[in-house]
């Protein structure tokens, strides 16, 4: 099951982003993931077992969103990119050329984060003074 290794790495990935940052206050809301078709990666699943890894957490509250990149490889004969499809053995239904680029699908990665901060919201609370 990829969605377990999948969301160790991204708990590393986001506690080391909270670590890095001054304000450790940031509570993160939201996790904007590109998860490529080509990766074998479950997005429900992914969701699940985030959900599950991040309860009594920092994180927990949060929630995971994934844009699915879809899977696009390229002819290297006559230039064009297609949808590649296991019933074809991935090969470019132009000319049964096998696949030898692919364009997009194996993407992993956190687009953005959305967040919000204590330490911001204690100044935007803040009564407001006026110099004179």
């Amino acid at each position: 099951m990829h969605e377990v290794d999948m969301t160790k790495c991204l708990l590393i990935s986001l506690n080391e982003w909270r670590d890095r940052r001054e304000d450790t206050s940031a509570m993160v809301e939201t996790v904007h993931l590109d998860v490529g078709r080509f990766t074998c990666v479950e997005p429900d699943q992914l969701v699940t077992t985030y959900n599950a890894a991040v309860q009594g957490t920092w994180l927990d509250g949060s929630r995971l969103t994934i844009t699915e990149i879809p899977f696009v490889g390229r002819c290297l004969i006559c230039n064009g990119t297609y949808d590649p499809v296991p019933e074809n053995a991935y090969r470019s239904p132009c000319c049964d050329n096998p696949l030898e680029e692919i364009v997009s699908g194996r993407e992993l990665r956190i687009r953005s984060i959305d967040y919000r901060s204590d330490a911001a919201a204690a100044l935007e609370s803040a009564p407001i003074q006026r110099q004179r």
